[in-house]
């Protein structure tokens, strides 16, 4: 079996960072510890917030993110990820920086609503992502149309990050983000990406319920498949 080594740029944050090693080990086919891939994780916390950098003139976080792709690199690893959707601003100058594949979780996904043809959605995500447009340009390429939440549904959807899975609370009041996945559906989107990496941890943790794509789960999907391994679906 040749099976090649993935390195996770992680710390973006810590508990997304987890999710997506979770997610790559429980959706890879094994019978055993050594059926499972060689994965390489960074959680470099050091790694200064991407959407205040792009949004309020906050620190660069690119030197730290090209210093995690050096270092893993340097460690054995043939592919990087990145579990953070804002972050994917900087792919190309990241990429740029290594000789191995670093897998774009924006193209996973829009691949993804593609396969179930899904021509309309909502998109989740902080200001960063959603004010750069930098899924609305991956989506384009595929034909998706991405809507996004109106002010109070954005400010909502920032606060449940924040206040919510970053911070930590175990419990929190969903009800404004609820509302606004429900009038982006009612706008036409028939399904809302999931596009920072804490809110699948959110879906969970606050047991929220509408039709949904993960990006990290389509992110651990493509990285298994690089590596040589077989998905379970």
């Amino acid at each position: 079996m040749n099976q090649k080594t993935i390195g996770i740029i992680g710390g973006m944050g810590p508990l997304a960072t987890a999710d997506l090693f979770r997610k790559i080990v429980t959706h890879t086919q094994a019978t055993c510890d050594q059926d499972h891939l060689h994965v390489i994780i960074d959680n470099n916390t050091a790694i200064p917030d991407r959407t205040a950098a792009l949004l309020r003139g906050g620190e660069d976080p690119l030197p730290q993110m090209q210093k995690s792709a050096r270092m893993l690199e340097s460690d054995g690893a043939d592919c990087l990820i990145m579990p953070c959707n804002t972050a994917h601003f900087f792919h190309a100058q990241v990429q740029s920086f290594v000789h191995i594949p670093l897998l774009n979780m924006l193209e996973l996904t829009c691949q993804e609503m593609q396969r179930r043809g899904i021509r309309t959605a909502g998109l989740l995500a902080t200001n960063g992502t959603v004010l750069t447009g930098v899924y609305a340009a991956v989506a384009e390429k595929y034909g998706i149309t991405l809507l996004t939440p109106d002010d109070a549904g954005q400010q909502a959807v920032m606060d449940m990050i924040y206040r919510g899975v970053k911070a930590g609370a175990a419990v929190y009041d969903t009800a404004a983000v609820e509302a606004a996945a429900l009038r982006l559906q009612q706008q036409g989107a028939e399904a809302l990406v999931l596009g920072c990496t804490e809110l699948p941890l959110a879906v969970e943790r606050y047991h929220l319920d509408f039709p949904a794509i993960d990006p990290t789960l389509e992110l651990a999907k493509g990285a298994i498949r690089f590596a040589g391994g077989t998905v379970l679906d």
